[in-house]
């Protein structure tokens, strides 16, 4: 044991992918438009998410279309009840 500096690498280490909910930073701002309308959102409504759901729903679209999350049912993301933006919507 050795105080004062980082312990020795373990040979078997193997890394393990993040756990569900986390997601990489936005470190080139691609969503930050969507989600500093969120958090303003948020702000404006004293922390209540309810009237903020659609915009939630925005920014995390914004967030799978990027790569930036694992696409997801809206269901298990807790907004499946809430219907996209029809000029967000994809054209089908």
């Amino acid at each position: 044991m050795s105080f004062g500096r980082p312990p020795s690498i373990n040979v078997g280490f193997k890394p393990n992918p993040p756990d569900r909910g986390s997601f990489p930073l936005d470190h080139y701002g691609e969503c930050k438009e969507k989600m500093m309308t969120y958090m303003q959102c948020l702000k404006q409504n004293e922390a209540t998410s309810t009237p903020c759901r659609q915009l939630s729903r925005d920014y995390l679209q914004c967030r799978m279309d990027k790569g930036l999350m694992e696409k997801d049912e809206w269901s298990n993301l807790g907004l499946g009840n809430v219907t996209p933006n029809a000029k967000d919507s994809p054209k089908t």
